[in-house]
């Protein structure tokens, strides 16, 4: 494949999936303002499962625990954008030196952003020695210690009471932005060396030990970007709701944007947006449709929870039937970019069958 191929490939993988999320961004402003709603929780959505596929999809592990970096992004971020002198009243026993300072927005997201890359990066270092379930496991141990230390510290926020009176500044414009820087961010990473070394101890981790990749190096990268995305995804979160609990950033919004990476297909930035759209947009629905919602000349009333199960149901099916997602695991393309090519004749004493057989190598990826 030529170089300039080469860039094209690149440019269509990376302006696929944003046009997607700019053509949703633009949608959504012509929307009643219940639904335009939808299209910006639709938008976060899609940011944090991007910082999920930027680790899971890239490594091969499975992690249950990055709503942890979401949570301390949202929470950072909203509680260093409440007013100061309201703080005493709304928060009275936070440490001082969060009691006395505020920032702005831009500033509140980088800070997010900043500390779930930090702390993705301090429980990584023991954490990226693990694989399987056991990886598994560790990373859902993190969100459950995540969990209480915000629910029950009250030096740090509100601990199990609502933290209120954050600026709503997440609108249609920050979340579509949002969304792009990381998409862009997913993209560089996946085409940098790391990420391909990343991907290459994915498929064949002895192999990829064997010619001088550090995996753990390799992993740690990733999940400290990805944390990092977590934690700005979480910023935005916060100034779209106005107020957040720890139950919001728990259990359930792990189950939802793991559905949303399997359903859309975990190994693609493609597969991440796509899925995390289909799946936002599909939940928001059932959860109208729980409280009755109009659906042609009917109307459709689900029991309470309805949402959970079908999407449960959907992700099992997904898994059962076509495991690598809807997008099969594949980056956007061009038909006419990827022109078939002849196979070359087989040589002398080989048959046809061995020879067309596709030769991998341990950064084939």
């Amino acid at each position: 494949m030529t170089a300039a191929r080469r860039y094209a490939d690149g440019a269509v993988e990376l302006a696929v999936p944003a046009c997607l999320i700019v053509l949703v961004g633009v949608l959504g402003g012509f929307m009643a303002p219940g639904t335009e709603e939808d299209f910006i929780t639709a938008l976060v959505a899609v940011t944090i499962v991007i910082a999920l596929h930027v680790f899971v999809g890239n490594s091969g592990v499975l992690s249950f625990g990055h709503i942890s970096f979401v949570a301390i992004g949202a929470f950072a971020a909203g509680l260093m954008t409440i007013p100061a002198e309201i703080k005493p009243t709304l928060l009275p026993e936070l440490f001082p030196f969060l009691a006395e300072n505020d920032v702005g927005n831009v500033p509140s997201l980088v800070l997010a952003a900043a500390l779930g890359g930090l702390f993705a990066a301090l429980v990584g270092v023991p954490l990226m020695r693990l694989s399987g379930l056991a990886a598994g496991i560790a990373t859902l141990a993190v969100l459950e210690i995540t969990h209480n230390v915000l629910r029950f510290w009250e030096k740090i926020g509100p601990g199990a009471k609502t933290l209120s009176l954050v600026p709503e500044t997440t609108g249609l414009f920050q979340a579509t932005v949002g969304a792009l820087l990381a998409a862009t961010a997913a993209f560089l990473f996946r085409r940098s060396r790391p990420g391909r070394k990343l991907r290459a101890s994915r498929e064949d981790p002895p192999a990829a030990q064997a010619v001088g990749i550090d995996i753990h190096r390799q992993r740690l990268l990733a999940f400290s970007i990805s944390g990092a995305l977590a934690g700005f995804a979480g910023g935005l979160m916060v100034h779209q709701l106005g107020s957040i609990t720890t139950e919001q950033v728990y259990l359930d919004l792990t189950f939802l944007t793991l559905a949303m990476l399997v359903i859309g297909g975990a190994s693609s930035l493609w597969g991440a947006v796509v899925g995390a759209l289909l799946v936002s947009f599909l939940d928001s629905f059932l959860l109208n449709a729980e409280n009755g919602t109009d659906v042609l000349v009917a109307e459709l009333t689900l029991p309470t929870g309805s949402s959970t199960v079908i999407l449960g149901v959907l992700m099992a099916l997904m898994l059962l039937l076509r495991p690598s997602g809807i997008t099969g695991g594949r980056e956007a393309s061009l038909p006419f970019l990827r022109p078939a090519r002849s196979a070359p004749p087989p040589p002398p004493g080989t048959t046809r069958t061995e020879a067309e057989r596709p030769e991998r190598t341990v950064l084939d990826v």
